[in-house]
């Protein structure tokens, strides 16, 4: 069972999206199965297999989630994140900008799913292994 310091601690290690899957990989040896990440105010809520869940605080004054999605401008957000071009607090406002009201990642299928307000899926994005 892991606590929130320990998923703290290993999120304190990612500096820009390419440290991502390395991420993903710590925390899915810690037993997290999935996370739903508020973009709104960074309150994240992980969960593992067996129902034991731990929620952290808001990390950042809320933002504006647009009401009118646009999976394009989301692509190329999370694009030049995942090349090192902007650190997290810029991706969470680009991708607020593109409609994203919450993220979740599955450990189990590698996938990071990104969700507009009404919980239509905008993109689904393989993590790398």
């Amino acid at each position: 069972m892991f606590t929130l310091q320990q998923l703290k601690a290993a999120h304190a290690r990612v500096k820009t999206g390419a440290d991502f899957p390395a991420y993903i990989q710590e925390i899915k040896a810690l037993g997290l199965a999935t996370y739903d990440y508020l973009v709104q105010n960074g309150v994240t809520v992980y969960h593992d297999a067996g129902g034991h869940t731990v929620s952290a605080d808001a990390i950042y004054p809320d933002l504006s989630i647009n009401p009118n999605p646009s999976p394009l401008a989301l692509q190329h957000a999370i694009s030049i994140h995942q090349q090192g071009q902007t650190d997290f607090l810029t991706f969470c406002r680009q991708v607020a900008d593109a409609g994203v009201e919450r993220w979740v990642i599955d450990t189990q299928a590698m996938l990071c799913s990104y969700l507009d307000a009404q919980g239509n899926l905008m993109v689904a994005e393989p993590i790398s292994q």
